[in-house]
């Protein structure tokens, strides 16, 4: 490995073979030089981790260098079929406004109306809506008094409104917006005083009414034929604990936990109902069901990338290439090889192996620390096994149309949960979790489905489902 030119690994090297030939030096001294090649060894194999190599994000990456734009030959601008988002002219405008010629200022003669010239301004208008019920009260000769029924829900002498609650939970769920951001826009832009209080009650609200739904959305993943699952670690009230993502192209299910095993998959309820074929990272817990799976080789990817870089593996390389070149093969085939094509690449990814095992041998047993337990391997040989023993699962891909190259659905999935955790930090309550996890799902599941957030909000506090979920 390289550092500023320095060649890191070259030097220390030198310096172990300096240490060993040295015979004057203490035992204690020589243990303590060691220890400290061991830091330097690991400090520079983490300065080395970026995102092409580890899951590292991009953001991470120091001073990253920007790729050069090819050149397509194409001209600049929309290019022709493409569905641009142009704005244009409408049938009916909200309003019209016509504007009069001054006929003083034109040239003495005879004129007649041919007609207008039309130009649309498009805005908007921030403004707050207060509809005043007045129920009707009428006496008998009695006394008693009959008083016209509200509306269902106006319940109050002064109360918020669903439209209301819908954009404040679409801010707050969708947009990540701070409780206290959403408040200073709503009295800044709207002249409307709610309280921090209150925005987390339309949050409850709208999490209280998705009951229904997180049923539908758990049970629908469970009967699909592919599914892609993913976790990511959250805080809550201080304490670590994990989110957890089931979804395909229709669906998607949040459900947070205080742990990441099979136990937290199981208590999803979706899992242990799933027969089809599970897509994810090799998280180890996921074998616990008897599904078909099938890894992500975008982390086959980094892992090789990184084998090849740090460790100077030669395999690693190849087999990145040739995962590549299957994927590219895979793509230009429409989504599934043909048997013939299919067995020649296995006989390739299979060759490969074998030089890999040569060039990566497991530990020999004199080397074992104690009598019982696995040696430990490096990075690359456990690479090395996974790639050798879960082979199927990681060609699955090549003749399944169905199944992905990788697991980046249910990554993308999962990604926002990160820039909540950036804008707020954490979450301050179990609760706070949960109500996220479930309005977020039901969000990115409208979506999908080709409905926007803001008509799947009003559809919420309306009392209704969406068309797909009934």
């Amino acid at each position: 490995m390289k550092l500023d030119d320095i060649d890191i690994d070259g030097t220390l090297k030198e310096m172990e073979l300096i240490l060993s030939n040295e015979k004057e030096l203490s035992p204690a001294l020589k243990s303590m030089i060691g220890v400290l090649i061991l830091v330097v060894k690991l400090l520079t194999n983490r300065t080395g981790l970026t995102s092409r190599n580890s899951s590292k994000p991009p953001s991470s990456d120091p001073n990253r260098p920007k790729t050069p734009r090819r050149k397509s030959g194409k001209k600049p601008g929309g290019q022709k079929g493409r569905t641009g988002t142009t704005l244009k002219q409408i049938e009916e405008p909200d309003e019209i406004e016509v504007i009069q010629i001054d006929r003083r200022k034109l040239p003495k003669g005879g004129y007649r109306d041919v007609g207008f010239e039309k130009r649309q301004v498009f805005d908007i208008d921030f403004s707050r809506v207060v509809t005043e019920y007045r129920a009707q009260i009428l006496e008998d000769e009695t006394g008693q008094q009959f008083v016209a029924p509200f509306p269902e829900g106006v319940t109050k002498a002064v109360q918020y409104g669903n439209a209301l609650k819908a954009h404040a939970v679409y801010l707050s769920q969708y947009q990540l917006l701070p409780y206290h951001r959403i408040q200073e826009y709503f009295a800044e832009q709207l002249q409307i005083p709610v309280s921090q209080g209150s925005i987390f009650n339309f949050n409850r609200e709208a999490f209280k009414r998705l009951a229904c739904f997180e049923h539908i959305a758990k049970d629908r993943p469970a009967m699909a034929e592919l599914a892609h699952a993913d976790e990511t670690g959250i805080t809550i009230d201080g304490k670590r604990h994990w989110l957890h993502c089931l979804s395909n192209d229709a669906w998607t299910s949040f459900f947070p936990h205080e742990n990441r095993s099979a136990q937290a998959m199981d208590a999803s309820g979706v899992l242990p109902r799933f027969t089809g074929t599970l897509c994810h990272d090799h998280w180890k817990p996921y074998y616990h069901y008897e599904c078909r799976h099938a890894l992500c080789n975008a982390h086959h990817l980094r892992e090789l990338t990184r084998a090849w870089e740090q460790d100077e593996q030669p395999w690693a390389r190849q087999m990145k290439g040739l995962l590549e070149q299957i994927n590219r093969a895979v793509d230009e085939a429409g989504g599934a090889l043909d048997p013939i094509e299919s067995d020649t690449y296995q006989k390739q990814y299979r060759a490969r192996l074998k030089r890999a095992e040569r060039e990566c041998p497991a530990p020999e047993q004199t080397h074992r620390a104690g009598k019982r337990g696995r040696i430990k391997r490096s990075k690359a040989r456990n690479l090395l096994e996974r790639l050798i023993n879960y082979e199927d699962d990681v060609l699955r891909f090549m003749d399944e149309e169905i199944v992905p190259f990788t697991n980046n659905r249910g990554e993308n999935d999962i990604r926002m949960t990160k820039v909540q955790q950036k804008i707020s930090g954490c979450f301050r309550s179990f609760e706070g979790a949960e109500m996220f996890c479930r309005v977020r799902g039901y969000l990115s599941t409208c979506r999908k489905q080709g409905l926007s957030s803001s008509q799947a909000m009003d559809l919420l506090f309306k009392g209704e489902l969406p068309d797909f979920a009934k």
